[in-house]
């Protein structure tokens, strides 16, 4: 499904199509884009913009991406030859103070933006597509699933695909599971790479 005739076919002209529509949830007005090369081996699809994303406007560059990028040296990915980018376009958040607390955006809100997020992947034809969390899964699928049944390799569209959890959920784990849980994350990393061919 496109919301464009004809299909966008860069991402410069994807990109400009789809931050003339404005945002779908509440909070942040500035669309973060996806970045990585075209044809990568791997694109990694998360929830949503952070508050950190939104200000800087890149993927993938607060804690939970920090977390990610650690992760990914440890499995031997080159994060530069990897292809990142969100569900939902936007940072959905709610304003307390000086502090803008992120919300979870809801399954119909993934369905708005899907229209783009397959529109990217037609463009950049990735080897092989992992979704980092419930809501990458969702937005990949248009079906809601659990990441712990799910979890390890599928396929998306015909294209091999791998499911993960987000490190945003390792870090919000307790002190006790996060080493348990980055381990496990790692060893999906790995996995990633395998099957990805790297």
């Amino acid at each position: 499904m496109t919301l464009f005739e004809p299909d966008p076919t860069s991402l410069e002209e994807l990109n400009a199509k789809g931050a003339e529509l404005g945002s779908f949830v509440s909070g942040g007005v500035r669309a973060v884009f996806g970045e990585g090369p075209l044809h990568a081996p791997i694109a990694f699809v998360g929830e949503q913009p952070g508050d950190r994303e939104d200000l800087v406007g890149r993927p993938f560059v607060g804690p939970a991406g920090q977390l990610l990028d650690r992760a990914l040296a440890e499995a031997g990915i080159d994060r530069s030859v990897c292809y990142l980018t969100n569900a939902v376009k936007h940072f959905k958040f709610v304003p307390r103070g000086r502090i803008r607390l992120h919300q979870s955006p809801l399954a119909s809100e993934v369905k708005h933006y899907r229209w783009w997020l397959e529109s990217e992947l037609r463009i950049v034809a990735p080897g092989l597509v992992a979704a980092l969390g419930a809501t990458a899964l969702l937005a990949l699928t248009g079906r809601a699933g659990g990441v712990a049944k799910l979890r390890g390799p599928q396929t998306f569209d015909e294209r091999p695909g791998y499911v993960t959890t987000h490190p945003s959920a390792i870090l919000r784990a307790s002190e006790q599971r996060r080493q348990l849980d980055y381990q496990a994350f790692v060893a999906d990393m790995r996995a990633i790479r395998q099957r990805a061919g790297l």
